[in-house]
């Protein structure tokens, strides 16, 4: 890359514009350089099912909905004051494009599960070697090789296979180029070297000169070109820095960026991540190129976060519920609900499998499980046993995790829609025994690459730096160090459950089919 000369305007205090292009919307904040939010906005995303396991989008989509809400947001601020703009993006969500740099097909997205055979057949212990992620139907990799058999035409008549991070980058800059932490999601490069893997490239037909070129996070691409400029309503001198994937970048605004600590986004589904120093692969967790370059994420993931109360919404309430319409009533009277009923719900336990399991155990055909039930149980105490069983699935997944870990995890930092139920964090607090501590700004996904631009722009020395400087700590939530006499007994009955059923699944899996 040639050098990028940073805007200076010496009579603007400087600002930053973070992207967050998520699945279903786009959302743009301007940033000052100590983590204070100045402006908002967001723009819808439609998202296409045409299949039950499918998950598409239009790539132009991404563009049009970041360029809306980069517009609306600037449009309220002086421009003069904004010299830099990086993105976060969903992560795995790919597009294939022609020649022309026009869709050839719809992007396939991270939820599309479409290649759950490919991952049967060629999610080999070296692929998890190569690329830190036990084989499931997530990384594009899967899929490409799903396009490769049943739509060849489409590889035939691909010219770029890009992330949604790359995709965005070249409609400002005119360069295609990605970070590490945005393409690695994908499944294509070899975490070891940092670079694509030409072993999995071959794979899949795919050369090179087909893919975005690697920068780090937090490194300048270049200036928006005149026409992206006029689009967005910013200086053409404005530069664009790569962000990173949503989870990394969530976990840098969260100030999580050594050992010793954990993020926990409690959004729809459940993800928790903490940073090493060295790379060992592990089905215990999902290993990914990190936000701060040289450091990789290694992440938990549960898929049934606040799904999981959704579900419970949709499942026993008559609309519209007890609670009313007032955001958040329902989930506040079933909580008060639960906390009437004692730990363990009387003998009722639910395994959150509703969407499969992923860390450790990574079987995609897993089903939800409620074990326990009599005549005596009532809706209170299945929205109990849900949350218990969301927080002693993380307990699981964290053990297996530590067994590889730098260093033990001593608190984790949250986020998410779940983090504002106070009888939730500290439920998870008691099972897992460590403290959990509110993230100071709940946009923290979009003020990760807030982080990155004011880094990358000169505003802070380093992306270390600039988290220190822009992150905040909220209510931290302290374990009661009585609960474990009562909820240690109810996690060992827990972590019985899915061995002893897991036989059964394949069979409940033809019978769905």
């Amino acid at each position: 890359m040639t050098a990028t000369a940073v805007p200076v305007r010496p009579h603007a205090a400087p600002l930053v514009v973070a992207v967050d292009c998520s699945t279903t919307s786009a959302k743009a904040i301007v940033w000052d350089p100590s983590g204070a939010r100045v402006a908002s906005a967001s723009a819808p995303l439609p998202l296409s099912t045409p299949q039950l396991g499918f998950g598409e989008q239009n790539p132009t989509d991404w563009w049009s909905a970041t360029a809306e809400a980069i517009r609306t947001v600037v449009a309220g601020v002086d421009a003069e004051r904004i010299v830099a703009v990086s993105v976060t993006h969903q992560r795995e969500s790919f597009a294939c494009l022609d020649e022309d740099d026009e869709p050839v097909r719809p992007a396939m997205l991270w939820l599309d599960v479409r290649a759950r055979d490919q991952v049967d057949r060629f999610g080999t212990a070296r692929v998890h070697e190569l690329t830190g992620k036990p084989a499931n139907p997530t990384p594009a990799w899967y899929k490409l090789l799903w396009i490769a058999e049943n739509e060849p035409q489409t590889l035939v008549r691909t010219r770029r296979v890009v992330d949604v991070h790359g995709y965005l980058l070249q409609r400002m800059t005119g360069i295609w180029a990605t970070s590490t932490a945005s393409a690695d999601p994908l499944g294509l490069v070899d975490l070891a070297t940092g670079d694509y893997s030409d072993e999995l490239l071959d794979a899949v037909g795919l050369e090179r000169s087909q893919l975005c070129e690697l920068l780090e996070p937090g490194e300048l691409v270049g200036h928006l070109t005149p026409e992206a400029a006029t689009e967005l309503g910013l200086l053409p001198d404005t530069v664009v820095v790569t962000g990173a994937g949503d989870g990394q970048c969530a976990g840098l605004g969260a100030g999580v960026v050594a050992p010793g600590r954990a993020y926990l986004n409690l959004g729809t589904g459940l993800i928790s991540g903490t940073v090493s120093s060295t790379y060992a692969p592990s089905a215990a967790y999902r290993a990914l190129m990190g936000a701060v370059p040289g450091t990789y994420d290694y992440e938990l993931f549960i898929g049934a976060g606040t799904y999981m109360v959704t579900w419970f919404v949709d499942t026993f309430l008559e609309p519209p519920g007890v609670g009313g319409s007032t955001p958040g009533g329902l989930e506040l009277h079933w909580e008060q609900q639960a906390a009437q009923i004692a730990p363990g719900a009387d003998g009722l336990v639910v395994v959150p499998y509703w969407n499969g399991a992923l860390t450790p155990y990574w079987d995609a055909r897993a089903r939800g499980i409620m074990v326990g039930l009599t005549g005596a149980h009532g809706r209170a105490h299945i929205y109990r046993a849900i949350l218990e069983g969301i927080a002693f699935e993380l307990r699981l997944c964290v053990e297996h995790a530590e067994r590889t870990l730098d260093e033990p995890i001593a608190e984790f930092v949250t986020m998410g829609g779940g983090s504002r139920s106070p009888f939730w964090c500290q439920l998870l607090a008691d099972v897992l025994q460590r403290p959990i501590v509110l993230a100071g700004q709940d946009e923290a996904t979009c003020l990760g690459a807030a982080m990155l631009a004011a880094a990358g722009a000169g505003l802070h020395g380093s992306i270390e730096q600039a988290s220190a400087a822009m992150s905040a700590l909220g209510r931290r939530f302290e374990p009661d160090a009585e609960a474990p006499a009562t909820l240690d007994p109810l996690y060992e009955g827990y972590r019985a459950v899915y061995p002893a059923l897991a036989p059964v699944f394949p069979s409940l899996g033809r019978a769905a089919a």
